[in-house]
């Protein structure tokens, strides 16, 4: 609920999003985390550039929503690829949003996340498929009962922890 409170401004999401991720690794690793620190990461995560990213985010979707608005209104030969591609487009640009947060600590700025970020969204498809089964979780509780989405989204930082911790897959002597 701290998250969905603290992302109600939206350009705020990606820091209270980093914050939420950093309760959660504090909280399971034994570690005192409360309201306090969550205020605390939360701070932090917007002086360190989360305004500026949440706003990217936000004026990159708005032109997705755009291309998709025109591929639907014109009749416009190989615009149902297009909008395909912009819909994985928001779905990559969202994955690598999360990762970001994820990997957030006080000490880093997001223009240092983003690029890495970015990068194993693209090279973890398996980990980037945890997290758009995190999405659908809260597209699904939104859709069922809207109350639901917002302690949803403590469901999508948790997948998103999973996905960049998750060992290497054990390959078969």
């Amino acid at each position: 609920m701290w998250i969905a409170a603290a992302a109600l401004p939206l350009v705020t999401l990606p820091a209270a999003l980093a914050a939420g991720s950093a309760h959660l690794r504090r909280w399971t690793g034994g570690e005192e985390a409360g309201l306090r620190f969550f205020v605390a990461d939360l701070r932090a995560a917007l002086r360190g550039g989360g305004w500026a990213v949440g706003l990217g985010y936000g004026a990159a979707l708005a032109l997705v929503a755009v291309d998709l608005v025109f591929v639907r209104a014109l009749p416009v030969p190989g615009g149902r690829a297009v909008g395909a591609l912009a819909i994985l487009a928001a779905l990559w640009l969202t994955v690598t949003l999360l990762r970001a947060a994820t990997a957030w600590r006080t000490e880093l700025r997001w223009r240092d996340l983003l690029g890495p970020a970015a990068r194993r969204a693209l090279r973890d498809p398996a980990g980037s498929l945890l997290v758009v089964c995190g999405l659908a979780v809260i597209a699904a509780s939104a859709w069922f009962s809207p109350p639901l989405a917002l302690p949803a989204l403590g469901i999508l930082v948790a997948s998103t922890l999973a996905a960049e911790h998750r060992g290497p897959t054990p390959t078969p002597a």
